[in-house]
């Protein structure tokens, strides 16, 4: 297949049906986010030679560490962001024109797919090439009825012709820039990118999926899917690690707790960010995996570490800890400190903690506490944090 695709993965919707705030493709599946199935998919095909993700402004931070750590092809493929628009169509349109090679065919993929076939992929983009424009799609099991104004039904169309429609869909790239540009004259939207191409006179190849390719709309449909890759079967190997560090409070330093800038008088003394908060539930993944301490992993003796972000330095253990195989079931952190008071803070570094590790808000628990003017805390003399957590993978 002459040219090549670009691949635009679509990931910037609001999530609405749901439950809306966090994105659905950061659910996890059997430990990884959706994200990152849909995402290795376009890795993994051979015809797609880049990849475009569209994704909301608050999303691509996250998307992009997470991207960083999926499995390249030999040579690599160049993964680019763009950020989405008003509708799915001007998402799509976004990136397809982010795309920096100039590819003779585009293929577009819901991020909210992760359970595509790779032969599925493949055959879209060859039926794409040889025609013009293609689609997944199976035969609609159910017998649909066409609804009129007043609330009734209206007709019943043959269900042997009903096909329900998924992604990917592969278009010749003039033809869907022809397309797009046409409905923008007209003002119109659709919520499905082949019917771009229908409205503009253009035909579109049905190619045959499977049923297991269905997009996660709903929780319900969060819940198939994991049942589908045998989420929550065998016998689960569960660990537990517990981490502490303390640093001295000393003046012109910046307080950072939790990637918190923290208004006080003093901060804390280290060769990083010296973000106790971090280094302490850092220490407890890494305990539970039994990787070692952070001490190991980013030594005080290296310049590169001077001054660094101590929530990076967590993403990368996170992704340590992913690499061994396991996943993060919850934290719980307690930061020791006579002051200031953290409490309206805490929301904040729960945020900043949960971004970090790749896991929902609800998993992380950060709580403070004074000493009762006792100890070397009690004194303002430093601050200590300990936390413990919870990991595990399916044996």
């Amino acid at each position: 297949m002459e040219g090549g695709f670009g691949g635009v993965l679509v990931a910037a919707g609001s999530s609405s049906r749901m439950g809306g705030g966090r994105s659905k493709v950061l659910a996890l599946l059997k430990g990884r986010p959706v994200f990152c199935w849909s995402l290795q998919a376009l890795l993994d095909c051979e015809q797609v030679k880049e990849i475009c993700v569209v994704c909301r402004p608050e999303d691509q931070e996250e998307l992009a560490r997470l991207s960083r750590g999926l499995k390249q092809p030999s040579g690599g493929k160049r993964v680019r962001f763009a950020l989405g628009g008003d509708t799915r169509q001007a998402s799509v349109y976004n990136g397809v024109l982010a795309l920096e090679g100039d590819w003779p065919y585009v293929v577009v993929h819901d991020g909210a797919r992760p359970l595509v076939r790779q032969e599925t992929l493949e055959a879209v983009c060859q039926d794409a090439a040889a025609f013009g424009a293609a689609t997944a799609a199976v035969p609609s099991k159910d017998t649909c009825k066409l609804s009129g104004k007043d609330g009734f039904v209206e007709s019943t169309p043959p269900r042997e012709r009903l096909m329900a429609v998924q992604t990917p869909q592969a278009f010749r790239r003039e033809l869907y820039l022809y397309a797009a540009e046409k409905a923008r004259q007209r003002g119109e939207s659709y919520t499905d990118d082949c019917q771009l191409i229908e409205a503009a006179g253009g035909r579109v190849r049905f190619t045959p999926s499977g049923y297991e390719n269905f997009k996660l709309t709903t929780p319900e449909d969060l819940l198939f899917a994991r049942a589908m890759v045998g989420e929550g079967r065998g016998q689960m190997d569960m660990r537990i690690g517990s981490g502490y560090d303390v640093h001295r409070l000393v003046a012109d330093r910046r307080l950072i707790l939790g990637g918190v800038d923290v208004p006080f008088e003093k901060g804390l003394l280290g060769h990083s960010d010296a973000d106790v908060l971090c280094h302490a539930i850092a220490d407890a993944l890494l305990g539970a995996a039994a990787l070692g301490d952070i001490g190991c992993l980013f030594p005080d003796s290296d310049p590169q570490y001077k001054g660094a972000d101590s929530l990076k330095l967590l993403s990368a253990v996170c992704r340590a800890v992913e690499e061994a195989g396991y996943r993060i079931g919850n934290i719980d952190a307690t930061v020791m400190a006579q002051r200031p008071k953290l409490a309206p803070y805490v929301p904040q570094m729960r945020e900043n903690i949960a971004r970090a590790c790749g896991i929902d808000v609800s998993q992380v628990s950060v709580k403070a506490t004074t000493e009762e003017g006792m100890g070397f805390t009690g004194r303002e003399e430093g601050m200590a944090a300990q936390a413990v957590c919870l990991l595990d993978k399916e044996g």
